[in-house]
């Protein structure tokens, strides 16, 4: 009883919001976003401190119980990052008398007395360091160890990004909690109609698979170009492939094997596109096919999912724990694997039918609600602990 009423006095949480830029959230940005969006109206009797490290736009003050204070300097690279999470930020806090500072990027400050509550959705450059550029990769190996530990709970993505953390540092179980994601509300089915009018403007009116996240080598679109190669070289049919995502870093091979790329016209690059866009183009989607290497959750494969969209993936991270039974996975490093897939739901309408059912079930039991409740409650302990 006594923790319960604890719980419920009024407190006071600092919250990193340094990812939440106008038309600029991925993956990160997309998680807080959605959280925070409900913690902060589920709880107004709290305060919530938002510190941005720019202008911020006012879409992301969500309630009046928020007070956004802008911190710079701007962090977007090692030195930047040291800064600001142990210097900067500490610095604006001081005088706040924050209970709680929630970091939801990975990153943590390793000098400031506040309790805080570490997100981590992935330890990727432990498994692919050289698809990281150098100077992040070092900042993760140097301070990752640290982070975990000064952290007073830990909060991990997906039971498979727990379970890695608890294989690669000296953390104790009881201190990593798992908190997943959903997907946005905005990804929904859309009629026959719509399907058509995306399609007439994105794939030249034929049906097309879909790719969306960060032109990326973890993502691994070059082996995904090859599976495409092998699905147009057996069934010599018109489908499309659309890829939906920013050029993020190191994309250079994809972009010169598209030169030469025998099915290059039948493959769409768009760039970043807004939510409402992206959400049409995925509910228009004959199928998502994502071969990443890697991922702490896969947000895309529960988007699709909820959508009406079926969906390849890969059978490695934790794909197959957001999947279940609801996608098909294969081998990334295998196109042939990928390829026969994608013509095995191309030919097999009884199984794109089940695989659409069966994934709209699977996405019904992940909930940002419950999310941000679930986050809220670790919140309040590590605040009283």
């Amino acid at each position: 009883m006594g923790q319960r009423h604890l719980l419920l006095q009024k407190m006071r949480i600092a919250v990193n919001t340094i990812f939440l830029q106008n038309g600029q959230l991925e993956g990160y940005g997309h998680s807080a976003h959605e959280i925070l969006s409900r913690m902060v109206k589920q709880h107004p009797e709290h305060e919530f401190i938002f510190l941005f490290d720019r202008a911020y736009d006012q879409k992301f003050v969500y309630a009046e119980n928020i007070t956004p204070l802008v911190v710079p300097p701007q962090a977007r690279h090692p030195l930047a990052f040291k800064y600001w999470y142990d210097v900067a930020a500490p610095m604006a806090l001081r005088r706040k008398k924050a209970d709680v500072w929630l970091q939801p990027f990975g990153f943590a400050s390793l000098t400031t007395a506040i309790p805080q509550v570490l997100l981590v959705h992935d330890l990727a450059f432990r498994h692919y360091p050289q698809f990281l550029p150098w100077y992040h990769r070092h900042y993760y190996q140097l301070f990752t160890a640290a982070f975990l530990k000064k952290a007073r709970t830990v909060v991990a993505v997906s039971d498979f990004t727990r379970s890695d953390i608890l294989e690669k540092y000296p953390v104790s179980a009881e201190k990593i909690k798992v908190v997943k994601g959903a997907a946005r509300n905005i990804f929904t089915p859309i009629s026959w109609q719509e399907k058509e009018e995306v399609k007439q403007t994105y794939s030249d009116g034929t049906e097309y698979f879909l790719f969306t996240g960060g032109i990326h080598p973890r993502k691994n679109l070059l082996n995904l170009l090859k599976a495409f190669s092998l699905f147009k070289k057996w069934q010599r049919s018109n489908m499309k492939l659309l890829v939906v995502g920013r050029l993020a870093w190191s994309y250079d091979d994809v972009l010169e094997k598209l030169k030469t790329y025998k099915y290059r016209n039948d493959v769409v690059l768009l760039d970043y596109q807004p939510d409402e866009q992206l959400a049409r183009i995925t509910a228009a989607a004959y199928a998502l096919v994502y071969p990443s290497y890697f991922e702490g959750f896969g947000l895309p494969l529960l988007e699709a999912m909820q959508s009406g969209v079926p969906v390849i993936t890969s059978n490695t991270s934790s794909m197959p724990e957001v999947g279940d039974n609801a996608a098909l996975y294969a081998d990334p490093t295998d196109p042939d694997a990928i390829a026969k897939h994608m013509l095995h739901i191309y030919r097999d309408e009884s199984l794109r039918s089940r695989l659409v059912e069966a994934g709209k079930e699977q996405a019904a039991r992940f909930s940002w609600d419950d999310a941000a409740e679930q986050l809220w409650q670790e919140l309040g302990l590590a605040a009283t602990k």
